[in-house]
């Protein structure tokens, strides 16, 4: 029976309308659950920006209330703001064994060593104040997946996390759909579902028959190195490529910071099994013929300083790319990383390696569901009311009308935006209110202190340069003392726009002696009219507007 008293109330912060970022919240009375904590990659506008991280103020401005972080899985897009967020909010973490030891890491690099861990297994329920959560296996792309049954006395909800139903998981570790059942039949009220491949029909791929393509590339490559670049948290697709290497009596490297991290907590944890003597160090690689080495590598997002890019561009310190190596690209292109990933795999054809990569063969499969696979779980959980999660407005869009494909009423389907309160008690579901919500910008240390306005500024250097104008006046007497002076940067050459520049230089003066006659030079009048003559200058000239910064020293 609902509580008549208190009403379950859920929203997201991060991972509506949007790839990545994933991050929700449960409250129920005065206790507040956090389900996720991920980060998103900065897209092509976003100058200088390393990482975006979700906007905690409503979490920060009730930490008291908060509970309990959950963790379902341990990629990034799930758990990799969450340092940034025990900075200001202490609770404990709840966690799988793999997803922890992946944490633990990363809370030792941002020198967080207090926090208190809890790891749990799929099949257990732990009791957190007013909730009670059920972690449920699931099959993803990462080993320890799970999904979260989440009850109250409001209500059950059902939060899948990401997830595919593989039927020969890697690991043999399968979904748990009698447990989705089981629920269904219990009753459900709200189900959250991962909506990522919710447009692509059919089923996902199995991980394994990735590995029968690992089988045929290695069988055909008899000479030569072989490089596979990969997800470094996707263990089950280094195990594969382990696994061939031992076949073919090959050795296997490590390069890549996260690649040698995640590999090391993997065996270290027992989920990454590589037999003895097969594991050599980067600079070793040499000391054997090509066709007895592996190398595993990241960089299969194109990133600019990651280890296969660096080796695409001559730039790294122990591994250059020869003729003849087969480069294994196996990884989907984030959205927004196209263009960097075709960049590399062009630099690595000009360098004569063979590259293979997923528009020639299957040497990638999904670890999120398919339209067919996400009817199975609807079909199972029969919720009352539905919120798609995990993906952009078309994916959240076509999700809620596969719902109702299933069916379920339209009013019972929420499409909601990050902030919006989902509230259910007895007398059903609605929205009600919304919470502060957006997307906060990590530059280098700085967290929050670039916001729009810079990026904006950053976006107007980057496009059309700066001109700063340089003088100085005497205050007393109006008498200019040196100057103008015309410095330009990103805008034009100015040994070859000289009669520009000097045009520039003769407009400030202008400007600086009807200033001086109206007896009106002050230095932010001088700064706005110098802007303002120099801005239609530049434009009728050149038909851009770079950034104008008048330096105006005062004596």
């Amino acid at each position: 029976m609902a509580s008549k008293k208190n009403k379950l109330k859920v929203f997201s912060l991060g991972g509506l309308q949007e790839i990545g970022k994933n991050i929700t919240v449960f409250e129920y009375g005065q206790d507040i659950i956090v389900v996720d904590c991920g980060i998103a990659f900065p897209e092509d506008d976003m100058l200088g920006i390393d990482l975006v991280i979700p906007d905690f103020s409503y979490l920060v401005s009730n930490k008291k209330r908060v509970k309990a972080v959950i963790l379902t899985h341990g990629h990034e897009d799930h758990i990799g703001s969450l340092p940034y967020l025990l900075r200001d909010v202490e609770c404990p973490i709840y966690a799988t064994r793999l997803t922890l030891g992946l944490l633990e890491g990363k809370l030792k690099e941002h020198r967080l060593d207090k926090v208190d861990t809890i790891c749990v297994e799929s099949g257990q329920t732990v009791k957190i104040g007013n909730f009670s959560v059920e972690f449920i296996a699931v099959t993803h792309s990462i080993a320890d997946s799970v999904a979260l049954a989440i009850k109250t006395p409001a209500g059950i909800a059902v939060h899948t996390g990401d997830f595919k139903i593989d039927h020969t998981p890697v690991n043999g570790e399968h979904i748990d759909l009698q447990r989705f059942a089981e629920l269904g039949k219990a009753g459900v009220d709200v189900l959250l579902c991962d909506s990522t491949n919710v447009e692509m029909p059919g089923f996902t791929m199995s991980e394994r028959s990735v590995g029968e393509i690992f089988e045929q590339i290695f069988d055909g490559c008899q000479k030569n190195r072989i490089l596979v670049a990969s997800f470094s948290s996707n263990i089950h697709r280094l195990q594969q490529v382990v696994n061939s290497a031992v076949k073919h009596k090959r050795r296997v490297a490590v390069v890549g910071r996260s690649m040698v991290n995640t590999v090391r907590i993997a065996q270290e944890l027992g989920y990454l099994t590589v037999p003895k003597r097969v594991m050599i160090e980067p600079n070793e690689i040499n000391n054997y013929p090509d066709n007895q080495i592996t190398i595993l590598t990241t960089g299969s997002q194109g990133e600019p300083m990651s280890a296969l890019s660096r080796m695409a561009m001559s730039d790294h310190r122990q591994v250059s790319i020869k003729p003849g190596d087969k480069v294994v690209i196996s990884a989907s292109s984030i959205p927004g990383n196209e263009r960097s990933v075709s960049k590399v795999i062009d630099e690595l054809f000009k360098k004569g390696a063979d590259v293979v990569y997923e528009d020639m063969m299957h040497v990638h499969v999904s670890g999120h569901a398919k339209r067919e696979e996400l009817k199975i779980i609807h079909a199972l959980v029969q919720p009352k009311y539905f919120m798609p999660v995990h993906g952009e407005y078309r994916h959240l869009k076509m999700h809620k009308e596969l719902a109702v494909e299933m069916g379920m009423k339209k009013e019972n389907v929420f499409l909601m935006n990050l902030g919006d309160v989902l509230e259910i008690d007895s007398k059903g579901a609605r929205l009600n209110g919304n919470v502060p919500s957006g997307q906060v910008f990590v530059d280098g240390t700085g967290v929050g202190d670039v916001g729009n306005i810079v990026l904006r500024d950053r976006r107007h250097l980057s496009q059309d340069g700066l001109i700063v104008v340089v003088l100085t006046y005497e205050a007393a007497t109006g008498e200019l003392l040196s100057g103008p002076d015309i410095v330009s940067r990103g805008f034009v050459y100015v040994r070859e726009s000289e009669e520009l520049i000097k045009e520039a230089r003769d407009i400030v003066k202008k400007v600086f002696y009807s200033c001086v006659e109206e007896s009106n030079y002050g230095r932010m009048h001088l700064k706005n009219t110098i802007k303002d003559e120099l801005k239609d200058l530049m434009w009728h000239k050149t038909k851009r507007s770079p950034m104008i910064l008048p330096v105006i020293n005062e004596i």
